[in-house]
């Protein structure tokens, strides 16, 4: 049963019956697939320092946003990149994808790392995004993580997933 739909999700309520035979009442999170993009140029990448209106702070997370209907993961990678950043990139390196958090939302997230940037007059960020582009040397993202200045887990895992 739709208990909400929204612009960009949808909450389902739902009776599942468990790998066991239990069965259970649960509420799943339907948002959508989105991307994530670590672009890199020579020794630095560039994040986002962003607001995020559900925690309350500025965070720093990799490029991101969700794909439009119709889209191709690869071709929200390219909007989105030049959206938050300004930048286009040659290539998109595809990184695989993620469940961010498969406990209550089935949201894919697909990851790509982006090399052969140079600046695009297309830039117009979102309205409703309150972004700041930070260039960040490569060698200081374990640190950052480590340190929790990158608490974004999208990001944690794209950063993992490029610098393997």
């Amino acid at each position: 049963m739709e208990i909400y739909r929204g612009k960009r999700l949808t909450v389902e309520k739902r009776e599942i019956t468990l790998p066991n035979g239990k069965k259970q009442e649960r509420v799943v999170v339907h948002p959508g697939g989105a991307v994530a993009i670590l672009p890199v140029e020579g020794d630095d990448c560039y994040l986002v320092r962003q607001y995020r209106f559900a925690v309350g702070e500025y965070i720093f997370e990799a490029p991101a946003g969700t794909i439009d209907e119709g889209e191709e993961p690869h071709e929200t990678a390219y909007r989105e990149l030049i959206e938050e950043t300004g930048m286009k990139a040659e290539t998109f390196v595809p990184k695989g994808w993620i469940y961010p958090s498969p406990g209550y939302t089935d949201e894919r997230i697909w990851l790509y790392l982006a090399e052969g940037l140079c600046p695009c007059s297309d830039y117009s960020m979102d309205d409703d995004e309150v972004i700041e582009v930070v260039r960040v040397p490569i060698k200081d993202l374990a640190a950052m993580i480590a340190d929790e200045r990158i608490v974004d887990a999208k990001t944690i895992c794209l950063v993992c997933r490029c610098l393997q």
